[in-house]
C-alpha cells in the first residue's frame, strides 16, 4: 500500500473510532446538557423583551443597580476600613472618608492562557484573603472594588472564579486538595493526552466535545469552532474536571453551568464578588473580516442579567436568560419560540476569546498553530469533525442569533442580520475591557487595568489597548462613555517613558473646566524588577503549562504586584501598597496628604513632565523558559502512567532474562557440538554422541579415543 494510501486508511480508521465515541457518548452521556432548551414560552410582555436607550438616558439594569447598591453598603464600607484602618498611614482620617468612597472597577485583558495566569497573580496580589498581600498593602482593593469586567483569557480566569464560588487564587489555580481540583495547565488545552491524534485519551476527550456541540446543533441552533473552543476551555476553567475523570464522561465537564444563573451563587448571593462583566468584539455579519475590525463595530457585553451593547449605534439590551432567542423588533414570531440555556459557561468565554478569524482557513481546516506539539493537528482534526457533522455557514466566529434585529436600523450594523459574528474582545485591539467600565451610567471614579497583552516582539504591552480605548472613546463613544485622561500619544511613548513596565496612575489631576475623567491605575506585564529572567512574556498560542512553569509565572507577577517601583534601581518600593492606597481613594479627598503626593510625584503620569524609562535599569526582556526540558511534565506522565510503566519494566526484565537464557543456552550447545567435532575427527567410525555425559560434556569410562 502506498503511503497516502496508509494516510488515508488511518484516518479513516480514526474517524471510525471517534464516531464510535462520540455515538457512546450522545447516548450515555451528561454533557450534552451543553444543549440550549428550545420551544420555551416566552414572558407575556406588551412591548419589547428587548430594552432600548440613548446615551442621554442610559439606566442601569434594575438587578445590577441593586447589587451595586447593596455591596456598597454592606460589604464595601466595612472593606475599606480593613483596607485603610484608621488611614493614618497614608496622612487621612477615617472618618472623614466614610460616605464618600470612590467607586472602583477592575479590568483584565490579553490573550489566552498568558493573561488568565497574569490576571490571577495580580489578583492575589489584591486580595484581602492573600497574608502576604494583606502584609504588604495591596491586599484589600479587589475587596472594594465594585465591578470586574474582563475579556480574552481575562474571561477564562473571571468564569472560572465565578463558578467556583469565589475562591482563593491559590486553591483555585493549584487545588485545594477538596473540591478545586486546580487548572490542570500541564494538561494542553486541544491535545490533553499526546501530540498524536490516535491516541486514544485525545480521542474520548474529542468525542465527548463534539457530543456537547452536537447536542446544540441538533436543537436548531448554530454552532461554530467557538463552541469546540469554549468546551475545551471549561474542563480546565469551570468545575467537575479531575485529573482522574478528565478522558470519562462522568460528569458534565461545566455543561449546563450557565453565565445568567451566578445570581445563584452563595458568593453573587451575599455581595462577596464584584459585579462581573465579560466584554465580546463583532464584525459585521457577512463581512468574513479576518483582521482588525473597525473601531465602530459594536462591542458586546455580558453579565450575569442582560447580553447587548451600551455603543450608541445600538444601545440595547436583552436579558440574558433568553439569549439565543431570534427576535425581531424585539418580540417573537411565536409566543412559544423563545429560547432558554443558550448562556452557557463555557460558550461565553469561548465567545470572549474567539480568535480563530484571523487565524482559522476554514476551506482547509488549517489554524497556524505549533505542530511539533500536535496542537495544529489535533485542532484540525476534531474542526474537521465538526465541520463535516455540523456544518454551519460562519465556522470562524461564535454565532448568536441576534435578538436585535430591526432595531436602530439607521446605525446599527447588523440591524438586518439573523446571526450576529462575536470575536474576541481584544479583535478591535482593545485588549482590556476598559470601556465596559467607563459606561456613563455607572459612575466608576478609578479604573484598575490589568494589561497582560503582548504587544512588542517580546510578548509584552505597549499601551496599544489604553490608546485604542482612548481611539473609540473619542471617535465613537464620547456621547455615552466618559473621557479618557491624559495618556502617552503613542505606542513608543509608552516605551519611552517607561510606564509599560511598571504601575502608574493617569489621571491623577482634573483639569479645571474639562469633563471628569476617572483615575487609571495601570498594572502591566513586565519584567521581574530584580532583573531575573522573565517567565510572564509567552506566546498567545501556548496552551499549556507544566506545574514548575506555573509556578514561576504567578510568583513573579506577583511579586510584582506587591513590588511598584523604586526609580533608577532594581528593588521594590516599600510604600507601594500605601501608595496603592492613596490612588484607590484619591477621588474622594479634598486635600491630598503629604504622603499621597509624594506617591504621586512618583507613579503619576505628568504629560508635563514626562519620566523616562532610563527611570527602570536592569530589566531583562527576552523570554526565558523556567522549564525548558518540561521536567515538570515528564515527573506528571510518570505518575499518571506508573501502572503501565511498571507492567512495561516488568515485561522488559522477562524479555532480558529470555534473551540471557537463550544466549547461555546457545553457548552451551555450541561447546557441546565443538567437542563431538573432535571424537568424530579421531575415530570416524564411532558415535560419540551416546558416550557423552550430559551433563559434565566429558567422554565417559566406555569411550576410548586411543
Amino acid at each position: 500500500m502506498t503511503y497516502p494510501g496508509i494516510f488515508i486508511s488511518l484516518q479513516l480508521t480514526l474517524h471510525i473510532i471517534l464516531s464510535c465515541i462520540y455515538t457512546f457518548a450522545v447516548a450515555q452521556n451528561p454533557v450534552d446538557a451543553y444543549a440550549p432548551t428550545v420551544n420555551v414560552n416566552c414572558p407575556e410582555t406588551p412591548d419589547s423583551l428587548v430594552r432600548t436607550f440613548t446615551p442621554q438616558n442610559q439606566v442601569l439594569n434594575t438587578s445590577e443597580s441593586e447589587y451595586i447598591g447593596s455591596r456598597e453598603s454592606y460589604v464595601i464600607s466595612n472593606a475599606w476600613s480593613n483596607w485603610l484602618g484608621n488611614a493614618s498611614d497614608i496622612g487621612y482620617n477615617f472618618e472623614n472618608l466614610e460616605g464618600k468612597f470612590p467607586r472602583i472597577g477592575i479590568a483584565i485583558g490579553g490573550e489566552g492562557y498568558r493573561t488568565a495566569q497574569y490576571g490571577a497573580a495580580v489578583l492575589s496580589g489584591l486580595d484581602w484573603r492573600n497574608t502576604t498581600a494583606k502584609e504588604g498593602g495591596t491586599g484589600g482593593l479587589l475587596q472594594v472594588a465594585s465591578y470586574l469586567s474582563a475579556s480574552s483569557g481575562g474571561s477564562w480566569l473571571l468564569g472560572s472564579l465565578l463558578m467556583n464560588d469565589w475562591p482563593s487564587i491559590t486553591g483555585l489555580v493549584y487545588g485545594n486538595g477538596g473540591n478545586l481540583s486546580s487548572w490542570m495547565s500541564d494538561l494542553d488545552l486541544i491535545v490533553p493526552s499526546s501530540p498524536l491524534v490516535s491516541d486514544s485519551h485525545n480521542q474520548e476527550y474529542w468525542g465527548s466535545i463534539l457530543a456537547s456541540v452536537e447536542s446544540k446543533a441538533n436543537n436548531g441552533l448554530p454552532t461554530s469552532v467557538t463552541d469546540l473552543w469554549g468546551r475545551m476551555i471549561s474542563y480546565h476553567f469551570l468545575n467537575e474536571t479531575t485529573q482522574g475523570n478528565f478522558y470519562t464522561n462522568q460528569t458534565s465537564h461545566g455543561a449546563g453551568q450557565l453565565w445568567s444563573q451566578i445570581s445563584l451563587l452563595p458568593s453573587f448571593q451575599n455581595y462577596t464578588m464584584p459585579f462581573p462583566i465579560v466584554a465580546a468584539d463583532s464584525r459585521p455579519a457577512g463581512s468574513g473580516i479576518t483582521t482588525t475590525v473597525p473601531l465602530n463595530s459594536t462591542v458586546y457585553e455580558i453579565t450575569p442579567f442582560e447580553f447587548g451593547s451600551w455603543d450608541p449605534d445600538l444601545a440595547a439590551m436583552l436579558p440574558l436568560k433568553f439569549a439565543g432567542t431570534y427576535l425581531t423588533n424585539g418580540l417573537p414570531t411565536n409566543q412559544s419560540d423563545c429560547i432558554t440555556g443558550f448562556d452557557q459557561a463555557s460558550f461565553v468565554m469561548g465567545t470572549s476569546s474567539s480568535f480563530f478569524n484571523a487565524v482559522l482557513n476554514v476551506t482547509d481546516g488549517n489554524f497556524g498553530f505549533d505542530t511539533s506539539n500536535g496542537d495544529e493537528g489535533g485542532m484540525n482534526f476534531i474542526f474537521n469533525q465538526l465541520s463535516s457533522q455540523t456544518p454551519s455557514n460562519v465556522m470562524d466566529a461564535a454565532n448568536w442569533p441576534n435578538p436585535f434585529k430591526g432595531i436602530n436600523p439607521l446605525t446599527f450594523q447588523d440591524s438586518s442580520a439573523t446571526q450576529l459574528e462575536l470575536l474576541d474582545g481584544g479583535s478591535n485591539n482593545e485588549k482590556t475591557p476598559l470601556s465596559s467600565l467607563l459606561v456613563n451610567a455607572r459612575g466608576v471614579d478609578v479604573v484598575v487595568v490589568i494589561d497582560g497583552s503582548a504587544d512588542d516582539s517580546n510578548c509584552w504591552p505597549n499601551g496599544t489597548s489604553l490608546l485604542t480605548t482612548s481611539d473609540r472613546i473619542s471617535s465613537v463613544l464620547s456621547s455615552s462613555h466618559q473621557p479618557m485622561p491624559p495618556i502617552p500619544g503613542g505606542a513608543a511613548q509608552f516605551i519611552s517613558t517607561g510606564v509599560n513596565m511598571r504601575p502608574t496612575f493617569f489621571g491623577c489631576n482634573l483639569t479645571q473646566g474639562q469633563p471628569a475623567y476617572p483615575i487609571i491605575i495601570y498594572l502591566p506585564n513586565a519584567p521581574p524588577l530584580d532583573g531575573s529572567a522573565p517567565a510572564t512574556n509567552t506566546g498567545d498560542t501556548q496552551f499549556s503549562y507544566t506545574s514548575l512553569f506555573t509556578a514561576v509565572f504567578i510568583n513573579q507577577a506577583f511579586g510584582n504586584t506587591l513590588g511598584g517601583f523604586e526609580p533608577n534601581t532594581t528593588s521594590p518600593d516599600p510604600n507601594w501598597g500605601r501608595c496603592l492606597q492613596c490612588a484607590a481613594i484619591d477621588r474622594a479627598v479634598t486635600l491630598r496628604s503629604d504622603f499621597c503626593s509624594q506617591c504621586f510625584a512618583q507613579y503619576c503620569y505628568n504629560p508635563n513632565d514626562i519620566p523616562s524609562e532610563s527611570e527602570l535599569p536592569g530589566r531583562q526582556f527576552v523570554f526565558v523558559d523556567p522549564d525548558p526540558g518540561g521536567l515538570q511534565k515528564v515527573e506528571q506522565w510518570l505518575i499518571d502512567n506508573k501502572g503501565a510503566l511498571a507492567g512495561y519494566i516488568i515485561a522488559m526484565i522477562v524479555v532480558i532474562a529470555g534473551i540471557v537464557g537463550f544466549i547461555f543456552w546457545w553457548r552451551k550447545r555450541r561447546a557441546r557440538k565443538s567437542r563431538y567435532s573432535r571424537v568424530d575427527e579421531l575415530r570416524d567410525d564411532d558415535e560419540p554422541w551416546r558416550y557423552y555425559d550430559t551433563r559434565s560434556l566429558e567422554l565417559t569410562p566406555r569411550m576410548s579415543i586411543t
